[in-house]
């Protein structure tokens, strides 16, 4: 009787055992099963939108619109465009002209059809909507489609390909360019953005500063652009300096220049500002043929 009490006394501490054990494999599964459920760690870096060059398609030139701000929005050298586009110096356009990326012709071909070139906004997306429609029907309006033409037994023209996109390669800058002197910073201030050559959206450098502090004309050269029209930019000059070299100037908060105007390296030509940005600064580019390169290149050292 009391070997019969003990065993069963032995088996009822064993169970107990058991139970404890697998209650906590159950909690020790649940924290893995937990853990192993946590949100994963998403790398944004690769995800960011990179700056594209449009080369095909065409611009309809908008009010504001220069030869220069068109070629640096779109990733162009502006004698490449105008050349493309049979535009000679002075290189003026008029809104309404439309600015080919492909080569093609901007005036139709008498083929019993005429093109409408819809441009979007300087602050949507960069591509270009062409409508065909029959030679002195009335235009209709973008937001509305557009009927379809009645049969004919001469075939309509096919559409024009889809613009295509790629990516700016960064300009690889001859040493003995990058030995000229004549450059000078464009303000004063922390440096807190450099360039990157991996396709990103920063194309120059940022500088840290305070409101309304000067900005100046890193090297000299005519003003070609002195407006807002170029998302991200901000208030923005572009700066001519050469056939081969211009520079541009965004976020300010205030232009004191103007198109055409010539400026002297060192001369103030805006006050620093945060417009198009989340922080006053200065966003400074350097760009040799279209094609942008490190500002670091051409400053002096500091």
């Amino acid at each position: 009787m009391g070997h019969t009490i003990i065993r069963q006394r032995r088996d009822f501490s064993s169970f107990k055992l058991l139970v404890i054990a697998i209650a906590l494999g159950t909690m020790v599964s649940g924290c893995s099963s937990t853990s192993s459920n946590s949100a994963p760690v998403a790398d944004r870096s690769a995800s960011k939108p990179k700056r594209l060059a449009v080369t095909s398609g065409q611009y309809v030139v908008r009010p504001g619109d220069t030869l220069y701000s068109i070629a640096f929005r779109y990733g162009w050298d502006y004698k490449a465009l105008a050349a493309r586009n049979g535009i000679v110096a002075p290189y003026t356009i008029r809104p309404g002209q439309a600015i080919r990326f492909d080569g093609r012709s901007s005036t139709p071909a008498s083929t019993g059809t005429s093109t409408t070139v819809v441009s979007s906004s300087p602050s949507s997306s960069s591509k270009t909507t062409i409508i065909k429609r029959p030679v002195g029907a009335p235009a209709t309006n973008s937001s509305t489609p557009a009927p379809a033409p009645a049969p004919s037994a001469t075939p309509a023209s096919p559409p024009p390909p889809a613009p295509v996109v790629t990516a700016t390669a960064p300009a690889q800058v001859p040493a003995a360019e990058r030995a000229v002197g004549g450059w000078a910073w464009p303000a004063s201030g922390v440096l807190i953005g450099k360039f990157a050559s991996n396709g990103s959206l920063n194309k120059g450098i940022d500088i840290a500063g305070d409101l309304g502090q000067p900005v100046f004309a890193a090297s000299d050269g005519s003003v070609v652009y002195a407006g807002s029209g170029l998302r991200g930019y901000g208030e923005l000059v572009i700066i001519k300096h050469s056939d081969t070299y211009v520079s541009a100037y965004g976020h300010n908060r205030r232009l004191l220049v103007r198109e055409g105007q010539q400026v002297k390296v060192g001369q103030t030509i805006a006050e620093m500002g945060s417009t198009g940005t989340d922080r006053v600064k200065l966003h400074f580019e350097i760009r040799r043929q279209g094609k942008p390169v490190d500002p670091l290149q051409f400053l002096p050292r500091r």
